[in-house]
Order: C-alpha cells, then structure tokens, then sequence
C-alpha cells in the first residue's frame, strides 16, 4: 500500500436486516488531506465512520488504516486515530479540565501540559476551569474536539462537528480544522452536511448516496468538470447578450444590466470570451463557477433518502476509550 495513504476501505458494506446501509464501498483518504465525506441525510454516513472507528462490525469489506486491517491490527491503529461521533457527551458539573483529566485517565496517562495545550489549540484555556455545563453550544462543540486531540493523533474523525452551531461558531470550527491541517500537518476525515463550509474547508471529498460511492476526487477537480454558471460583465450588453444566446451549449441566460447570467460547458468559457472579443464587445469580467452545492444536488438528483436504522446516542467517549485500549467491543 501507498505509504501516503492514511485510510482505505476495500469493499466496505454493512447490513441491518435485509436493507444495506453501506455496500462496496471503496475510499483513499491520504496523508494530509482534509477529506470530505457527503452525502443525504440516511446515506450511511455515519455507518460508515462507526465502521472505520471499529464501533461497528462491517458485514462486507475491509478497513485499513495506516496500511495495516483494522480487524487485526485494531489496538496499534486506533492509538494514532482520535474522533467525534455524533454530540460530545461530557460531565456537564466538573470543568474542562477535568472532563479531559478522566479521558486522559482512560487513555493512559497525559501531563497536564498536554490537556492545557489542547484546550489552547480549541480556544477554551482560559475558561478550562469553568463548569462545562456554563458552556455554550459551540464551546461543547469545541470541547468535543479537544478531546479528540488528545495525545495528538495523526488522523482525525470528526462527524458533524458544526451541527447546530451559529454562523460565528461554524467559522470557528472551520478555522480550527484549518488550523489543525495546515499548522499541525494532521489528516482530518469530515463529514457535514454543510456544503458550504467543505467547499471552504476540504481538499479532497467524497459523496455517497443510498449506501453507495457516487464520486470521489479532489474538490477543485470534481468542481471543474461539467457545466458551469457564469457571470459576464459586458459592453455593450445589449450585443453580449445577443452573442451568447447564440452560443453553442449555453442555456440558461438572462440578463441585468450589464451583468449577463448562463450555463455553459467549462471547456467552451475560453472559446467563448474570445468570440466576445473579436466581435469588438468590451469584456469586463466573465466569471465561470460551479458550487459544492449545485454539483452536490446534480450527482444526488432524484435519489431517495433512505437511510440505515440509526440509535442517536453520544459515542464520543466510547471512540476514545476503543482507540486508546482496544477495550470497546465491536458489534
């Protein structure tokens, strides 16, 4: 296996009952990369991260994480694998520090060094000593996040991590995963249903749908591909107008002012522009775009959201205590 590879599943499937919540799926995830991981609500999302962090027996497939199968190597690769599952779960009348002095415990022993750096690196150092239960919905979720950065793991799971948060906290957090990338050289596995921040935030993703791998790729790529809507600022408008109607492959346009809207194939932008020049038509900006969004509702149009049987119920604790001790059963 490529030594870059962090984490790779061969086949993965799961089943409950007669319905599969996951089938054959196949992802790479590599040294470095901030992974995006999409799909519906009932896609197998999180089946499929309860499976990598061994909360959840796979029926199908395999899990390989730093080039050895988790089903045998379970202890040694869980010990450089933090996550958070679902909502953190904490001891809302003990302070942060104490909180992360009893995973620590779990954990094997941690200098308090260690616990005040994490909490620094989520922001909560100076309220560490403040009952948890003073919190606010953000501070819980970075708090989560702290947790699963202790003993500074090299690939981290992180699932929904800006779920039910403001626009101020999701920044935080996407600034924090930022940080932890880039500063910190960590590998972060993400899944959300916020399109929005995996375009800003993700450098490599994937998107599932009723189980199944739809799309896999880097998102700078997988965003380049296809048709594209763009934005053209012309004069006269009046004639622009007129040249793209007539354009082969553009739909689509409308325009306003001097601002003119259409789809277009990517390919043809540059042919285009060129088209608009030569007819002596003064371009001031032709923009092409396509977003997360738009390419994420394309791929998934008309699929049904059928999902696996799902118990809401906090794991955090228990990833942490089955990454460290390799005392959590799968099932």
């Amino acid at each position: 296996m490529d030594s870059n590879v962090v984490l790779e599943t061969a086949g993965l499937g799961k089943r409950f009952g007669e319905r599969w919540a996951v089938r054959d799926l196949n992802l790479v995830v590599r040294k470095g990369e901030v992974f995006g991981f999409l799909g519906p609500n009932g896609a197998g999302k999180s089946t499929t991260i309860r499976m990598i962090l061994s909360l959840v027996r796979p029926s199908t497939g395999e899990v390989n994480l730093f080039g050895k199968p988790l089903r045998k190597s379970r202890s040694e690769v869980l010990a450089r694998v933090g996550g958070m599952v679902e909502r953190p779960d904490f001891y809302l009348y003990l302070s942060a520090r104490r909180n992360l002095e009893i995973i620590s415990a779990l954990q094997g022993d941690r200098s308090r060094g260690d616990l005040d750096t994490v909490l620094d690196i989520v922001g909560l150092l100076p309220r560490a000593g403040d009952r948890v239960k003073t919190y606010s919905h953000g501070m819980k979720q970075r708090l989560g996040i702290a947790q699963a950065l202790l003993g500074f793991p090299d690939f981290l799971v992180l699932d929904e991590p800006t779920s039910g948060l403001d626009p101020q906290g999701i920044k935080e957090v996407r600034d924090l995963i930022r940080g932890l990338s880039v500063d910190r050289g960590m590998t972060i596995f993400l899944s959300s249903h916020l399109l929005h921040e995996i375009e800003q935030t993700a450098t490599s993703m994937a998107i599932i749908n009723n189980g199944n791998l739809v799309v896999q790729g880097p998102v700078t790529e997988l965003l380049s591909k296809g048709e594209a809507a763009v934005r053209l600022e012309a004069w006269p408008a009046p004639e622009a107008e007129a040249l793209v109607r007539n354009f082969p492959l553009v739909t689509g346009v409308r325009r306003n002012g001097d601002l003119i809207e259409f789809a277009i194939q990517r390919e043809s932008t540059g042919s285009l522009n060129r088209a608009l020049v030569e007819a002596g038509i003064e371009v001031r900006a032709l923009v092409p775009r396509r977003s997360l969004e738009e390419y994420f509702l394309a791929i998934t149009a008309g699929a049904s959201e059928q999902g696996a049987p799902r118990t809401r119920r906090p794991l955090l604790r228990r990833v942490f205590t089955a990454s460290r001790t390799g005392d959590a059963g799968t099932h």
